[in-house]
């Protein structure tokens, strides 16, 4: 069972575990940014209780390098969180590319006040466990570390357990994302976290956004040296989290507070497939995830946070059968939406 603890900085806080949204990036109708209502987003999250901003990472869409957006999102992100709040904001930024682009944005973001880098290795699919490595230590070098284990089915890698017991051994590793939307794969990180006796050092953060509440909630038990090793989650980092926040804030607090209990209430229980019910709307499963970003937009655009769905790419939008979806949960879980929240603060956030 893990102990409490009082984190007075952002990584103390990282790695006693929070509530972290995947930034969405706002645009206007010309799909140029719209500072106005970027600002607005991260005065949501912070006002809902989150315990830090992930920015530049896929909910982001990792298009705004192409765009020339990335400094300028990360930075709008960084003052308006130092503006908006006194208490301790974890900074996530999304690091990607091949090592020397990805060594440069975590400078960038250091330099913008980030406390960790999210680090994507979608570039450098067809490279060996050794050349990942190297590149992970290369970047690991100029900022905290972040592991992301991006599901396939967005542009993520396949990595195994020996991948992740030489990543938990870098010394500036301080969580890893697990979002395979995988048992198997989630299981590999924990293996490799455990094998290289690293699993108090570095916080596990759902990023399976198919299974928030049980991932938050149920131990992980994997054996060494012939005993068992017990891991949770600590927190999540999540697209998800993006919609909703305050409710999802809330359940995050109540997961958490079940999983150091010594027992888990039924309700809490059922609420999981209520919340992947949701998921599966907002991420479009049913074609592949390919409108999973214009989904969460759609939400925040019904919300007034939003002024429309666009993307960067035209392409990406909405699939045919998505937005009937969106608004069968909205309506089966209304409960689990926190409209009220953002009606009452939408104008001082806006303003």
């Amino acid at each position: 069972m893990m102990a409490e603890t009082h984190p007075t900085t952002p990584l103390e806080l990282i790695g006693r575990g929070t509530a972290i949204p995947a930034h969405p990036l706002a645009l206007d109708h010309n799909r140029k940014l719209d500072r106005r209502r970027q600002r607005a987003l991260s005065r949501y999250y912070i006002d809902a209780g989150a315990g830090g901003l992930a920015v530049g990472v896929h909910t982001t869409q990792f298009a705004i390098r192409e765009a020339g957006l990335y400094e300028e999102v990360l930075s709008l992100a960084s003052e308006t969180a130092r503006e908006w709040t006194d208490r301790p904001l974890a900074m996530v930024a999304g690091v990607t590319g091949p090592t020397r682009q990805a060594a440069l944005e975590a400078r960038t973001a250091v330099k913008l006040g980030y406390h960790a880098g999210l680090l994507s290795l979608a570039a450098m699919k067809g490279r060996d466990t050794d050349a990942l490595i190297d590149h992970c230590e290369a970047v690991s070098r100029e900022i905290p570390l972040i592991g992301f284990y991006l599901q396939p089915a967005v542009g993520g890698l396949d990595l195994g357990a020996d991948f992740w017991t030489r990543f938990a051994a870098i010394d500036n590793v301080v969580a890893i994302k697990v979002a395979p939307f995988n048992r198997y794969r989630t299981l590999d990180v924990v293996r490799g976290l455990v094998e290289a006796g690293s699993e108090n050092r570095i916080a596990l953060y759902t990023g399976n956004d198919d299974h928030i509440i049980l991932d938050l909630i149920m131990p992980l038990v994997t054996m060494r040296a012939g005993r068992p090793v017990t891991v949770r989650f600590r927190g999540g980092l999540l697209g998800h989290w993006s919609v909703w926040t305050k409710k999802a804030v809330a359940l995050y607090e109540r997961c958490r507070a079940a999983s150091l209990s010594a027992s888990i209430p039924p309700d809490l229980l059922a609420l999981d497939s209520r919340v992947t019910d949701c998921n599966s709307a907002f991420f479009d499963v049913a074609n592949d995830f390919h409108g999973c970003i214009a989904g969460c937009h759609e939400i925040l655009r019904r919300q007034g946070l939003l002024e429309g769905i666009w993307c960067l790419d035209p392409n990406e939008g909405l699939s045919p059968g998505q937005k009937e979806e969106i608004e069968r949960v909205c309506t089966s879980h209304a409960d689990l939406a926190d409209d009220d929240f953002v009606a009452q603060n939408l104008e001082r956030w806006l303003g």
